[in-house]
C-alpha cells in the first residue's frame, strides 16, 4: 500500500464529508419527488456520512492513482443513487446516466496510464453482461428487479469489467449477498414483511464498492 494512502484517505475523507453535505445532498433532494423526503439536516448527514466513508476507503486502498477519479465519481454518484432509491424505491435516470458518461470518461485516463488498452473492451463488455443479467432477471421476476436496477447494471458492469472477469462476478454475486443480508435483517427487526420489498439499488452499488476494494490499484 503506498505510503501516502493514509494521508490521503483523511483526506478524501474530509472532502467526501463536505461534498455529501451540500451538493450531493442537495442532488439527492432534487432528485426526490418530496413526498418521503428525510429533514434536510437528516439527508445532509446521511449524504455526508455516507460519502466520506466511502471516499476514505477508495483512498486508502488505491491512494493516489489515475483510478482514483473514475472511483470517486461512482461513489459520489452511488450516495444519491443510494438515499433516492431507499426513500423512493426508484434510481433516476437523471442520475444513473450521468454516471455511467463520467465513469466512462474518466476510465480513459486510467487506462491510459496502465497502457492496457483492453482494459477499455473489457469495461465495455462488463456493461453489456451486467445490463443483461439483470434485464433477464426483470423479464423473469419483474416484482423484484425494476428496469431503475437494469440501468445501473450498466454502470456498474462498466466500471468493474475494466477490472476484469473476476471483480465483474464479485460485484454481481456480492450484490445478492448483500441484498439477502438486509433482507434478513429486515425481516427480523419486522422493518419488512415476506411479502415487501426492499431497494436492491444500494446492494447493487455495496458490491460493486466491495469488488474494487478487493480488486485494489492495478499495475
Amino acid at each position: 500500500m503506498p505510503m501516502l494512502a493514509p494521508l490521503t484517505a483523511l483526506a478524501l475523507a474530509a472532502f467526501g464529508f463536505a461534498l455529501g453535505w451540500w451538493p450531493l445532498a442537495a442532488w439527492s433532494a432534487r432528485s426526490m419527488k418530496g413526498e418521503r423526503m428525510p429533514r434536510r439536516t437528516t439527508l445532509r448527514i446521511i449524504a455526508a456520512v455516507t460519502t466520506a466513508v466511502t471516499f476514505g476507503l477508495l483512498g486508502l486502498r488505491f491512494g493516489l492513482d489515475w483510478l482514483l477519479p473514475a472511483l470517486l465519481a461512482f461513489a459520489a454518484c452511488a450516495t444519491v443513487l443510494s438515499i433516492v432509491d431507499l426513500v423512493e424505491k426508484r434510481l433516476p435516470n437523471a442520475v444513473v446516466f450521468p454516471a455511467l458518461a463520467v465513469v466512462g470518461v474518466l476510465l480513459v485516463p486510467a487506462t491510459w496510464a496502465t497502457g492496457e488498452w483492453m482494459r477499455l473492451a473489457w469495461a465495455l463488455a462488463g456493461a453489456a453482461a451486467m445490463f443483461a443479467v439483470y434485464f433477464v432477471l426483470a423479464l423473469i421476476s419483474p416484482s423484484s428487479m425494476g428496469m431503475g436496477d437494469v440501468k445501473l447494471a450498466l454502470v456498474i458492469g462498466l466500471l468493474v469489467g475494466w477490472f476484469g472477469l473476476s471483480p465483474w462476478l464479485v460485484a454481481l454475486l456480492g450484490a445478492f449477498v448483500i441484498g439477502g443480508l438486509i433482507s434478513l435483517v429486515a425481516l427480523a427487526l419486522k422493518r419488512v414483511t415476506l411479502r415487501g420489498s426492499i431497494p436492491f439499488g444500494p446492494s447493487m452499488l455495496a458490491g460493486a464498492l466491495v469488488a474494487v476494494w478487493l480488486a485494489g490499484p492495478v499495475g
